[in-house]
């Protein structure tokens, strides 16, 4: 990931992971902690672009960029979605209670894992498209930080999402 997108100086969060299995009723993939031990929370975009990703810890941080519940937010309305619109799509059976949110899209997009493997590092990034109404909902088989990388190398183009960075990333957060 570092290839693809740089940290930024006293990027990072210092996470209490005990804490969040705690909060949360699980562990979380190994990928994610390394990512956010080297990110933290904060936006990807682009310099040319408005569209950004956003990214959540799962409870608040130091950085005060994002609202507190964000990650509690995007969860209960990604679960909100599939109960109201993605139960229509009859390949994906999927419990609500397996949906966790990690991130958004300016797009409205929610980026999830669908947690329904006991092994974390096996979880899937769940996209929910918030423009489609016909399929909602789609399965990206790999990893976060992997999801992440195909979206900014533009290898993600038979899934719908309308992150699309032109040619130089960048990550901000605000001062500490």
């Amino acid at each position: 990931m570092r290839q693809v997108l740089p940290p930024h100086l006293g990027a990072g969060e210092r996470i209490d992971w005990r804490a969040a299995e705690a909060r949360w009723g699980t562990r979380f993939p190994q990928d994610y902690m390394a990512f956010m031990s080297e990110y933290g929370v904060g936006l990807i975009g682009a310099e040319d672009s408005i569209g950004e990703i956003g990214i959540l810890a799962p409870f608040p941080t130091e950085s005060g960029l994002l609202p507190p519940d964000d990650f509690e937010d995007e969860t209960g309305n990604a679960r909100y979605v599939w109960e109201v619109e993605g139960q229509d799509q009859e390949a994906l059976d999927i419990n609500p209670e397996h949906i966790l949110a990690w991130g958004y899209t300016s797009e409205a997009d929610i980026l999830c894992w669908l947690t329904s493997d006991p092994d974390p590092d096996k979880w899937p990034v769940l996209l929910f498209d918030r423009q489609e109404l016909l399929v909602p909902c789609t399965i990206v088989p790999c990893g976060m930080v992997e999801f992440l990388r195909k979206v900014l190398l533009h290898e993600l183009d038979s899934y719908s999402i309308d992150f699309k960075p032109e040619p130089r990333f960048t990550y901000w957060r605000e001062q500490r």
